[in-house]
């Protein structure tokens, strides 16, 4: 059984974006990887930023559900193993769409398209911290977060480290393996966020 266009167009989407980039992954290729046409393609993605933005959320490790459940029930689990489990989560996710997203920063006029199509679109970078921030907001809601925190600070800090590891480590070719990074990351914001 065929699997359906759908489907096949994100898949051939992913691969392309991790192989070439997004920067040079054209709809066109895309089409003819998933075995139909670009017109296909656009019945069921309106445009490439669409398209990308669906193979972050439906490809990569699913970051949003988790920070979206934590926060509506805050004093769940742990705050030590939520976190842990945030960060594991993020890096992950950062680690698998670095590549995908590095060439947009190549090419100044595909950056600045591509900014104001996740505008329009209301998604972004942003969009984890917030969550996360929300997410540490109600933990101080319940006490397990100190009153005097800055949760976006926080938040800041625990995603903009996840990004890093992506980013810094891949030129030492020593990445640290996302679990052990997410406890040791979970355990020093938790030193300074503890309630």
């Amino acid at each position: 059984m065929e699997r359906p266009a759908r489907v096949r167009i994100l898949d051939a989407a992913h691969e392309l974006m991790l192989t070439v980039g997004l920067g040079r992954a054209t709809t066109k290729e895309i089409a003819r990887a998933a075995g139909c046409s670009e017109a296909a393609l656009y019945k069921y993605f309106p445009s490439k930023e669409e398209l990308f933005i669906r193979v972050l959320a439906e490809r990569l490790p699913r970051l949003a559900p988790l920070l979206d459940s934590l926060a509506a029930e805050p004093g769940r689990g742990t705050l030590e193993g939520n976190l842990t489990e945030i960060a594991r989560q993020a890096a992950l996710f950062y680690e698998q769409s670095f590549p995908i997203a590095a060439s947009l920063y190549a090419e100044v006029q595909l950056k600045r398209r591509h900014d104001e199509a996740m505008r329009d679109l209301g998604v972004g970078p942003h969009v984890p911290i917030e969550q996360l921030a929300a997410y540490l907001r109600a933990e101080q809601g319940v006490g397990r977060v100190r009153e005097d925190v800055d949760v976006s600070a926080a938040a800041a800090l625990l995603m903009g480290a996840c990004a890093q590891r992506a980013f810094a480590y891949d030129v030492l070719g020593e990445r640290p393996e996302a679990a052990d990074f997410a406890v040791r990351l979970a355990r020093t914001l938790l030193d300074g966020i503890g309630g």
